[in-house]
């Protein structure tokens, strides 16, 4: 019970603030897309910056999860096709969704109930991906 609370919690503030950054208007997307705009790709750069500097963090302390188990993070492998073409089909379906995966919830908290044919959408994607993923260039 104390992970749901703590998910929900994580969830509402993360929606709080997408909706407060506009990172779930299709406006803000639109102007990054079209590179009329440094909004959407400050608020990334931010996020990939914060998210090296937890993750170098980790790796120094030694940090444990909630069971007191050490975190271990597996180095990732070396590749450039599979990140671009893995980064290409990313962003068109984002372009054309005029969203990506975490703020599709949000709109939909917010009442766009036409981003439920997305959602949806996405889940086929990722179905489709777990029958082929062994298929695929890794």
């Amino acid at each position: 019970m104390k992970q749901v609370l703590y998910l929900f919690a994580i969830g509402l503030l993360l929606g709080i603030i997408f909706i407060k950054s506009e990172v779930a208007s299709w406006f803000r997307i639109y102007e990054m897309f079209q590179f009329k705009s440094f909004h959407m790709y400050g608020i990334i750069g931010s996020a990939i910056l914060i998210g090296i500097i937890i993750t170098e963090y980790i790796k120094i302390v030694k940090a444990k999860d909630v069971n007191g188990n050490k975190i271990i993070i597996q180095p990732k492998q070396k590749g450039f096709t599979r990140y671009m073409l893995g980064g290409i089909i990313f962003g068109l379906g984002w372009a054309l969704a005029g969203a990506c995966p975490g703020p599709m919830f949000v709109l939909l908290s917010s009442g766009f109930v036409s981003i439920l044919v997305l959602i949806f959408g996405a889940l086929i994607g990722t179905f489709v991906y777990g029958l082929i993923k062994n298929k695929l260039p890794h």
